[in-house]
């Protein structure tokens, strides 16, 4: 069995209809098409064997929800908040500056700060997402609230 063209043809005949159930469960075409993509993924890691094409029909579109699902959950669990809606947002102009200079900070640190404080990950969770020690992470959080509180005094005085 040829499993090169094996998914090519799994991809042309199952491409729309992947889309139209992943449409319906993200309503984000951006993160259907994340959906589509990681399902082929799985369809190659896993190389499946299918009794016929309405196997692997329903394989690939069981995979494809379960991935939705996963998706939902995750923004469930983490909302999003751009930058631009947190400095329009803020009504004080020390708010503002305290963003500014955040985005000042080195990237290792700038990254920590943003995904603890405002995307709302634990320290576990972005040492696994950046592929670091739980300790790099402390330490590039504490080196960040360090910065920004010199910043800060510099900008400040105190």
């Amino acid at each position: 069995m040829d499993t090169e063209k094996d998914i090519r043809e799994a991809v042309m005949k199952y491409s729309d209809t992947l889309y139209k159930v992943c449409i319906v469960i993200l309503c984000n075409e951006q993160d259907a098409q994340d959906a589509i993509q990681d399902t082929f993924c799985r369809y190659l890691e896993k190389r499946p064997k299918f009794r016929d094409g309405e196997h692997e029909k329903a394989w690939l579109i069981r995979v494809a929800t379960n991935i939705c699902r996963d998706m939902v959950r995750f923004r469930n669990r983490h909302p999003k908040i751009s930058i631009d809606e947190v400095e329009n947002s803020l009504t004080m102009q020390e708010q503002k500056e305290t963003l500014r200079e955040l985005l000042e900070l080195p990237v290792k640190q700038k990254t920590v700060i943003y995904l603890h404080y405002v995307e709302g990950y634990q320290i576990k969770e972005i040492a696994n997402i950046l592929g670091t020690t739980e300790g790099a992470v402390k330490m590039r959080l504490k080196r960040g609230k360090e910065q920004m509180r010199t910043m800060w005094k510099e900008a400040y005085g105190g």
